[in-house]
């Protein structure tokens, strides 16, 4: 077909029995409302599968139909097309032929993109049908802003000219959104958003700048010459933050919130002095996606089941445990999503509040004015809540005003830095509590970890050596059943070569017995291991691991950095 010809999609879908006269009508109408594409407003609306009006578009066209996720583009080619035609188009520049450029577009009836399309690349169009919520995202992979980054960053030292910053000029300018350092900032938001960084690290060393993003749980590091320009970044951050531009000497901590591509993300800042300059951390929280129901926090549903028994009961201490950056906070979140009805009264206690939910009353600890975990859980006592949720459990102070809260009628949720389930309740004795208290309040323990899976784009079959074999029969008695399917990922531009992209969530479940809060209660590590480990529903997170590794999920070696740690925690002391 003619890359000219025009293709009516309503009526074809009609011809084709696919949708009715109405539905046609209803989508055209709502799409005056929305300003969708029709074939959008058409799935949007439940009237079409988009894969059945995508596979109807390549057959009627003549197009191929191309499962993007899967395919091997090339970075740099794909920046051959500017982001912003990119965009406006929802195309993406696939690869170069013999006859012309391959295009993979999410609507390839839309004449006038084609022929605008045309004029710029100059060469022969080769359109193919994709899915566009798929093309947005390899878009927002593909087009890494580190290039621009680095050009900003020049021109920003340019400016400055000497060795030192100018904060009344920062200042003046702190509303000018053309000063290259507000452009500068602008960018490494967005490439963080656009690689999905979890936090940002604005290092100053002693000849250089390091710009590294948290990436799936692994650092990315970008390196500048110019160095001088970290001063007013670190200004601009501060002032972005409320907090005291000419104190340097001392930590400091804030917050704020910008929007990028119309997502609001609250930012939690941390400066620090070092060697040669300040050290800043930003932690990126998006609002919009980081509160999930339990269904989608990762858990197997017999887990969700299990874990909203433990959060339904009127009282009881219900913990969720893991290192810093495991997940917690998103599962208590999402259990708290459920709790949160208007015949109950929830109070949070956080440092800091993360994000922001109706209804619920949050309490942010400020230590500097001696409003500590302690003496905030002594207020909330007196406001009468039915659900407690403790950002974390500190102290045996904060442990056993949790745990008499647990015990007097109320449903506890809090976290716990251990690195398993089972530890957790020995921690608490640990760290003074009265082991009477903690058998009798404690209810079930969550321990989870996030790993990193498989790229779906570049993985590949590999065999198990004997490092693998050793670790599989380590485990074998929580062995899944089904056949090995190993995969591990070559490293593609997708993955940024590391072969993983994104990360899932592993988890264990313990729920306390009788026989376990008896051992509690005798304060014996033995007699409680030993009722947790032979539980029936009890299985290890480095099993949890085992699953994914088997089903092609994540690699072995993610199982190994699992169980080492849950090793490395089972080799602290604790009196038995």
């Amino acid at each position: 077909m003619s890359l000219t010809q025009r293709i009516r999609i309503g009526d074809v879908l009609v011809a084709q029995q696919i949708i009715s006269q109405e539905q046609l009508i209803l989508a055209l109408e709502g799409q005056k409302q929305t300003g969708h594409k029709l074939g959008k407003q058409l799935i949007v609306m439940g009237f079409v599968e988009e894969n059945k009006l995508l596979s109807l578009l390549s057959k009627q066209l003549n197009y191929p139909f191309i499962e993007i996720k899967q395919y091997r583009y090339d970075r740099d080619f794909i920046q051959t097309l500017p982001e912003s035609l990119a965009r406006r188009y929802r195309v993406l520049a696939l690869k170069q032929e013999p006859d012309g450029v391959l295009l993979g577009m999410s609507d390839p009836t839309d004449i006038f993109c084609l022929d605008e399309l045309q004029k710029i690349m100059r060469q022969p169009i080769k359109p193919a049908v994709v899915r566009e919520s798929e093309l947005m995202d390899i878009l927002d992979t593909a087009y890494s802003h580190a290039s621009e980054i680095a050009s900003l960053a020049e021109q920003l030292d340019e400016e400055l000219g000497g060795d030192a910053v100018d904060l009344n000029g920062l200042l003046q300018g702190a509303e000018d959104l053309d000063a290259p350092v507000v452009k500068l900032l602008h960018k490494i938001f967005e490439e963080a958003l656009s690689t999905r960084a979890s936090d940002i690290h604005i290092e100053p060393d002693e000849t250089v700048l390091r710009i590294r993003q948290r990436i799936d749980g692994v650092l990315v590091e970008q390196v500048m010459n110019e160095k001088r320009i970290s001063g007013a970044v670190v200004v601009r951050l501060k002032l972005m933050a409320n907090l005291d531009i000419s104190e340097k000497r001392l930590p400091q901590d804030g917050r704020f919130n910008l929007k990028i591509h119309g997502r609001s993300i609250d930012v939690r800042l941390s400066t620090m002095p070092v060697q040669f300059g300040e050290s800043v951390v930003m932690r990126l929280l998006d609002q919009a996606g980081g509160i999930r129901s339990l269904d989608k926090v990762g858990m197997s549903p017999a887990y969700v089941k299990r874990f909203r028994q433990a959060i339904m009961r009127p009282h009881g201490l219900v913990l969720v445990t893991g290192p810093t950056g495991s997940g917690k906070t998103t599962t208590l979140y999402g259990a708290l999503t459920e709790l949160n009805t208007p015949e109950r009264k929830i109070i949070t206690v956080e440092d800091p509040v993360e994000y922001r939910l109706p209804r619920i009353s949050q309490v942010q600890v400020h230590e500097k004015i001696g409003l500590n975990f302690a003496k905030v859980l002594r207020a909330t006592l007196r406001q009468d809540p039915d659900v407690l949720l403790i950002g974390e459990i500190r102290d045996a102070e904060s442990a056993e005003i949790a745990l008499r809260a647990a015990m007097t009628g109320h449903m506890v949720l809090s976290t716990l830095h251990t690195n398993d389930a089972v530890g957790s309740a020995l921690r608490l004795i640990d760290m003074g509590v009265d082991p009477y208290l903690v058998a009798s309040s404690i209810k079930a323990i969550v321990a989870q970890r996030l790993v990193r899976k498989v790229c779906e784009i570049c993985s590949a079959p590999y065999a198990p050596n004997a490092d693998d074999i050793a670790l599989i029969r380590q485990y074998g008695r929580y062995a899944p059943t089904i056949p090995m399917h190993l995969r591990r990922g070559v490293g593609c531009p997708h993955c940024f070569n590391t072969g993983c992209h994104g990360r899932v969530g592993i988890f264990e479940m313990l729920d306390i017995t009788t026989n376990m809060a008896d051992a509690l209660r005798d304060n014996s590590v033995r007699q409680f291991n030993a009722a947790a480990h032979n539980h029936p529903n009890y299985r290890p997170l480095a099993a949890a691991a085992l699953d994914l590794a088997f089903a092609g999920i994540i690699t072995l070696d993610e199982v190994l950095r699992v169980s080492a740690e849950v090793e490395e925690d089972l080799e602290l002391p604790i009196n038995s």
